[in-house]
């Protein structure tokens, strides 16, 4: 795996095409609520979150999720402002992000969207 601080080692290895913090909805039988997390969506189109931003690149993601063909877009079944949603096909789950912002949440959205349908 290629990291950030590998770039100059590795010029031709394409950047993220979407990276940043969200909020992402957590569902366990112990924890419920929002979680800042830092995503990174690779240009392969793999979304990976690290619970921080320092941790790409030294830790391995929490969790790895193919986008292709995933359902993707605005929710508003939570009552919060800039909350999407994901559906992967693979799996039985749906992941709920929010965004600081609506313009926040656009760019994701649009990223995401190239990762659904390459």
């Amino acid at each position: 795996m290629v990291v950030g601080s590998d770039i100059s080692r590795y010029p031709n290895t394409p950047r993220p095409t979407c990276r940043g913090y969200l909020h992402k909805r957590t569902q366990s039988a112990i924890l419920k609520g929002w979680r800042k997390r830092w995503f990174v969506l690779k240009h392969n189109g793999y979304l990976q979150y690290y619970k921080h931003k320092k941790d790409e690149g030294k830790c391995r993601p929490l969790e790895v999720t193919k986008l292709e063909g995933a359902e993707i877009g605005v929710d508003t079944s939570l009552g919060k402002p800039f909350v999407f949603k994901c559906v992967p096909q693979s799996g039985n789950r749906i992941f709920y992000f929010c965004a600081t912002s609506n313009q926040e949440m656009k760019r994701w959205l649009e990223a995401m969207d190239k990762a659904v349908h390459p």
